[in-house]
């Protein structure tokens, strides 16, 4: 084994501030998951149909968006490397489209609205990715190191977690009930969270540095970069883990306060039961990161969403009146789960880029990022739109004090049904999918071996 390829550690200081560069993506992209499709029903009353448009619009355009930024990251030439200069000219954009998404437009129009929140959405989209596109394909260019990559991983999903804690908790503090008479709150809340989010990328920016050598190599066109990644069967695999964790995570979100609010009747204490949720993610981060450094990251993976799968089947089975404590107990074990989630297929992206180079000779970690991203957001844009419409046809009533069977039973299967039936897709995924940290050192030995002879004819 050649000395590059022995493992290689990064300074904690590194790590913590590329992690920190994730707090304003979760802190933002948790907000709008959880709370954006009640602001729409329950606070400006708009229509499920026009709310679910509006939702649709704004994710879709991820589509064309997504591919397009990683293509252009991966070509750009600067004194501060590929990545990192988009973190520092994005980070304004990103802040002020965000805080636009909750501020409602004097108009009681109902379809004025959905097109105010549909262009609305897509501008806040389109620059989050300009941000995070670039942000999510540093983490190769930071190191090759199978664990260390994890590790990176794993700082980065604590301050993720953390951000989705307050991002499931402090909104319901400050606003109170999501109903009109509190849409000045939403506001304020929405503009404190976009300032929050944004700050913290300049001290991303200026807290890495980028492997210079993968600046200077040759780049395919877009048509090469997406024949490679279809080609990549690891890559394959791994973005099917991603999209199916990533599908149950869109859903839940949103759904578990209707859950709360309408099946168990606890609005008031939707705060408390949410923090359980990502408090205990939050702890369990380093449990995950030692599983898959003591078996490997597909295996720890299976054990995390079938633990997942299963709490979330029992927590559908509570009854209205059940303790606080019991909903409380089962949240906390749901986000054991959901820790693993953020961490396991996050982790595994990093690795099918030198697959990718040992075939194809270049490296297109844009292409890889942008691509499973837009996995995400496709499903994003489906899910909820398709449960606001499920919600919709099932007789759905906002802030009513009793809710039809029918719209109880959706919301359940929504919390539990669905969600199994989506990670049980990630687990077949993950057993197929063949990158493990043998295979892997071996895919680097062989890089190394490629670029030292490489060397040596220059």
């Amino acid at each position: 084994m050649t000395a590059s390829a022995l493992p290689e550690k990064l300074p904690r200081r590194t790590k913590l501030l590329y992690g920190l560069g994730d707090w304003g993506f979760s802190l933002t992209g948790t907000m709008l998951a959880v709370y954006f499709a009640m602001f729409l029903s329950d606070v400006v009353h708009l229509d499920l149909r026009l709310a679910a448009a509006a939702i649709f619009v704004g994710r879709s355009w991820d589509w064309i968006n997504d591919p397009l930024v990683g293509y252009i990251s991966d070509r750009t030439r600067t004194r501060w490397g590929r990545r990192r200069p988009f973190l520092l000219f994005g980070f304004i954009p990103f802040g002020l489209t965000f805080a636009m998404l909750w501020w409602i437009p004097p108009t009681q129009n109902g379809v004025a609205l959905a097109v105010y929140y549909g262009l609305a959405y897509l501008l806040c989209d389109t620059a989050a990715t300009f941000v995070y596109m670039p942000y999510f394909a540093l983490t190769p260019d930071l190191t090759a190191d199978y664990d260390e990559r994890t590790s990176l991983t794993t700082f980065r999903m604590f301050f993720s977690i953390v951000a989705g804690l307050v991002a499931f908790t402090v909104p319901g503090l400050l606003v109170g009930a999501f109903r009109p008479e509190n849409a000045s709150r939403v506001a304020w809340v929405g503009a404190l969270f976009a300032a929050l989010s944004a700050l913290p990328l300049i001290a991303t920016f200026m807290g890495t540095r980028e492997r210079s050598e993968f600046q200077g190599q040759p780049q395919a066109s877009v048509l090469e970069s997406l024949r490679a990644a279809v080609k990549n069967r690891p890559f394959l695999f791994a973005v099917g883990v991603y999209l199916m964790t990533w599908m149950t995570v869109e859903l839940l979100q949103p759904m578990l306060l209707y859950f709360l609010k309408y099946w168990l009747n606890m609005e008031a204490q939707e705060s408390l039961v949410l923090g359980a949720v990502f408090g205990m993610a939050a702890l369990a981060l380093p449990l995950w990161n030692w599983a898959a450094q003591q078996w490997n990251k597909r295996i720890a993976y299976v054990a995390g969403m079938a633990f997942l799968g299963l709490v979330l089947i029992v927590l559908t089975m509570v009854q209205p009146g059940i303790p606080l404590w019991v909903v409380v107990g089962l949240a906390a074990l749901a986000g054991v789960g959901v820790s693993a989630a953020h961490v396991l297929p996050w982790s595994m992206i990093p690795d099918v880029v030198e697959w990718d180079e040992l075939q194809t000779g270049a490296r297109h970690e844009g292409t890889f990022y942008s691509l499973t991203t837009l996995m995400h957001k496709v499903a994003a844009s489906l899910v909820v739109p398709a449960a606001l419409l499920l919600l919709d046809w099932s007789g759905y009533v906002p802030n009513a004090a009793t809710q039809a069977p029918s719209v109880l039973l959706v919301i359940r299967v929504l919390i539990a049904g669905a969600p199994s039936a989506l990670l049980i897709g990630g687990i077949v995924f993950a057993l197929l999918y063949p990158l493990d940290r043998e295979r892997h050192m071996e895919v680097r030995k062989a890089l190394e071996e490629r670029r030292s002879r490489g060397s040596a004819r220059a």
